[in-house]
């Protein structure tokens, strides 16, 4: 019976080593490394938009408590790294992006998903730059699980750990590109419709309850406004227009109506 319990209790151990969400002690090597399938490239670091999942704050695993941080700006560690590979490879990572062990990336209990990380080994000098976009690693004594591919460059995949320095590299948001287009039509002057001017605010008021009904017929509509520019005048505006066209459309809806003036075509 006692040998029994043993075998259960051991069993149970061995279950928890290898609960998802926590790298083991022993990861494995991939069992064939074909020519190629490890990643030569050097990673360009960008800015990139936070995942969609993998970035609540605070996250439980085991019953430790986490913190998403909510920017990685000037954000450095040293400590001990680890790497995972084979038991992991092809399975979800915790930004939804499925783990590939001869990728660039990365695992961090606290950096926001992705983040671009250099890793320096403190005791060679060996750099590279990696692509946080998974959880761990989830011991004390270590701050970041590269994948096989990137501790293989850094040359400590046989040993298992090494001691590093972590530098996140950020870059602000781009600057949305104004088509050119666009940009072509920002310069170009605005186009109106003034239907008339009065001193007394009375007398516009009138005129333009009397154009509103009138313009909802039109096939591109624009608003109707009164402005006092300059003063003591009252102008009737319609507009602005985005094109020609569709002011001289405008124009030509009122003039073949019974309206008390012809709106002239002003551009500002």
């Amino acid at each position: 019976m006692k040998r029994l319990l043993a075998y259960m209790v051991l069993a149970i151990g061995l279950s928890a080593c290898a609960a998802p969400g926590l790298r083991p002690e022993q990861d494995r090597a991939p069992r064939i490394v074909l020519p190629g399938a490890l990643s030569q490239e050097t990673l360009q670091p960008r800015w990139e938009p936070r995942a969609a999942v993998g970035n609540h704050s605070p996250y439980r695993v085991f019953g430790v408590e986490y913190r998403v941080l909510p920017s990685a700006e000037q954000f450095e560690e040293q400590g001990i790294a680890s790497w995972y590979g084979r038991k992991f490879h092809g399975r979800p990572t915790s930004s939804g992006e499925p783990y590939d062990m001869f990728a660039l990336t990365a695992a961090h209990k606290h950096l926001p998903l992705p983040t671009y990380v250099r890793v320096t080994r403190e005791d060679t000098g060996a750099s590279l730059v990696v692509r946080v976009n998974d959880r761990g690693p989830f011991h004390d004594d270590r701050i970041i699980d590269l994948s096989y591919a990137a501790a293989r460059r850094l040359g400590f995949h046989e040993q298992g750990t090494a001691p590093v320095r972590l530098e996140a590299l950020t870059f602000p948001p781009p600057t949305p590109e104004i088509p050119k287009a666009q940009a072509q039509a920002a310069g170009r002057k605005t186009l109106w419709l003034q239907a008339g001017a009065f001193q007394d605010r009375a007398a516009a008021a009138a005129l333009a309850a009397e154009l509103s009904p009138l313009l909802t017929l039109a096939a591109s509509p624009a608003p109707l406004s009164i402005r006092q520019d300059p003063p003591p005048f009252h102008r009737v505006r319609i507009g602005p227009f985005e094109d020609l066209q569709a002011a001289e459309r405008v124009q030509a809806l009122l003039m073949f109506s019974d309206v008390p003036a012809t709106p002239l075509l002003i551009e500002e």
